[in-house]
């Protein structure tokens, strides 16, 4: 039985609404990060919202000896790990950053639980690992490759975890493939704060919403897709965490076969929005003008990314259930709340 989870970065964007999802159905929840994109903060408003503390260790998942310390001081049943850079673009531009960080990171971890026989793993993975798709939606068996650093990173995990599996019959894996996380906890005291000027698109428009930013880049606006820009499943961020505790679930289910200690799964709604509808969803929900301007294309970009995700339900007891509107109704609640971020002063 599991009781006890370790989440490496934990406190971050996705981390974050996992712990809380963790503590709601009472796991005991470690949580170890860095805080290099993240801030502690998130954790004091997780235990705010579930009205459960966590343990919170600031180090570094690179650092064995640090985290040999926390498997000393727990009895730790399963890791869900998400600690990693996670930039596309970033990525192409300081690959030897991602490969170094990644997988020193992936690979300090599973030495040490090996050292300490924890056998069971979700790790954080993402749909970079499909590559550019031939076709979508996108399947678990489709062929795997990738167009940046990032997404090779998260490849050469899958593939290290894949060989510790055919290794070791106690080793038990799930790997979830995100699509695009948006969105925010609805109570408006825990989303994504990125560090200067925001990566992904959900809060770069909001920045622009909210009066931050000057206009949203729309990088490319010649893609066969319906109106030339990028296509993407964007997937809320509660019903990913929900995903997280669903893999849990598996783990010690009974009806799962002994031979398949290693299980990958789509996480997304299996529907593409195009940045163009994004940046309108967003319009109506704010009531605000949100400028844009089409830019040339960026780095390691794809077209069209979404997901068939029927496995993660059918194996899982899983599918999203928050729409467009959700996601971006939460988004807009979080930055208006939190205009600094986690910065942002709060009541308690």
């Amino acid at each position: 039985m599991i009781k006890t989870v370790l989440v490496t970065g934990g406190a971050g964007y996705i981390g974050s609404h996992i712990c809380v999802e963790l503590l709601d159905d009472d796991y005991e929840v470690i949580v170890v990060d860095n805080l290099s994109n993240s801030s502690e903060e998130s954790l004091n408003r997780v235990e705010q919202i579930t009205g459960k503390s966590l343990t919170f260790y600031q180090m570094d998942v690179c650092n064995e000896q640090d985290l040999t310390t926390v498997f000393k001081a727990h009895h730790i049943d399963a890791v869900i790990h998400l600690a990693g850079l996670k930039a596309v673009g970033e990525s192409c531009e300081k690959p030897l950053l991602y490969y170094q960080n990644n997988l020193m990171a992936s690979l300090t971890l599973f030495e040490v639980m090996q050292d300490f026989n924890v056998n069971n793993l979700v790790f954080s993975s993402s749909a970079t690992v499909y590559g550019d798709p031939a076709t979508v939606p996108i399947t678990e068996d489709f062929p795997l490759s990738t167009t940046n650093p990032y997404g090779r990173t998260k490849l050469m995990i899958e593939e290290m975890l894949m060989d510790l599996v055919a290794a070791s019959t106690d080793l038990n894996v799930v790997t979830l493939r995100y699509f695009n996380p948006v969105g925010a906890h609805e109570s408006g005291l825990i989303g994504e704060d990125p560090n200067g000027i925001p990566n992904n698109l959900l809060p770069y428009i909001a920045q622009v919403a909210i009066g931050k930013l000057a206009k949203v880049s729309v990088f490319g606006g010649d893609y066969a897709t319906k109106d030339g820009t990028g296509v993407r499943d964007y997937i809320h961020v509660v019903d990913l965490a929900k995903g997280h505790l669903k893999a849990l679930q598996a783990m010690t289910n009974p009806k799962n076969k002994a031979s398949e200690h290693y299980r990958a799964y789509n996480l997304g709604t299996g529907c593409g929005y195009s940045v163009l509808e994004m940046i309108d969803a967003f319009k109506q929900v704010s009531a605000k003008e949100i400028p844009y301007q089409i830019v040339a294309r960026r780095s390691g970009d794809i077209a069209e990314c979404y997901a068939e995700a029927i496995l993660a339900n059918q194996q899982l007891d899983w599918i999203a259930q928050k729409t467009l509107v959700d996601m971006v109704t939460d988004s807009w609640r979080w930055q208006t709340a939190n205009p600094d971020g986690y910065h942002t002063t709060t009541s308690s």
